[in-house]
């Protein structure tokens, strides 16, 4: 399953990522007019319509003899999709220990329990209500689907410009952090990168 949806992402192949992307797209789309169940009642409506319509022609066919009478959608019907008892144990163990591990991270970060990471999530909490006012949720849902979809196809074309722009990118949030601890800490010079320290000069 996860390597289908990343070959969809890496646009392994480009009708069906196409056609998932313009559904999704459009799908969301449609929200922003209709409610959630309209949007999916419709959509099933749709789809109903459609395979119902192709099993009654396949069987014609065959009624007419010019068809093997072959279910067309068998492929679909035949895909085993049920988990074993020990498999369903292990996601439900995966959901148990990253549930119980956001709830941790979340308590240290709202209690303070480093005070440098609660300052960032102040500060993106900041910057989220200004994110707030711009878009709404369905709005921002839209883009990082669109997102998604381009930004690795993106990176394959330009892989290098990419990375050399992460790298300076990384290197001022880096100076920029090392900045902010050494505040928190109460100030104070820059260790000094050369071996053995700096040594005073010559009176």
């Amino acid at each position: 399953m996860a390597t289908k949806v990343m070959d969809l992402i890496h646009w392994k192949e480009t009708e069906r990522t196409g056609m998932v992307l313009t559904g999704l797209v459009v799908g969301l789309l449609s929200l922003f007019q209709l409610s959630i169940i309209t949007v999916v009642s419709t959509v099933s409506l749709a789809v109903m319509c459609f395979t119902i319509s192709v099993r009654i022609y396949y069987h014609l066919l065959h009624i007419l003899s010019w068809g093997d009478g072959e279910h067309p959608f068998k492929s679909y019907l035949e895909q085993d999709i049920s988990f074993s008892g020990e498999q369903a144990d292990l996601f439900m163990q995966k959901a148990i220990v990253l549930t119980l591990s956001a709830a941790e991270s979340l308590k240290r970060l709202f209690f303070v329990g480093n005070l440098f990471e609660s300052l960032k999530l102040l500060f993106l909490m900041y910057l989220v209500t200004y994110l707030g006012d711009l878009c709404n949720g369905l709005t921002l849902i839209i883009i990082i689907v669109i997102a998604v979809f381009s930004l690795p196809l993106f990176y394959k074309q330009h892989q290098e410009e990419v990375e050399s722009f992460v790298a300076k990118i990384q290197a001022r949030v880096d100076n920029t952090k090392d900045f902010l601890q050494r505040l928190v800490q109460g100030g104070g010079p820059p260790p000094d990168p050369t071996p053995g320290g700096a040594k005073p000069k010559a009176q």
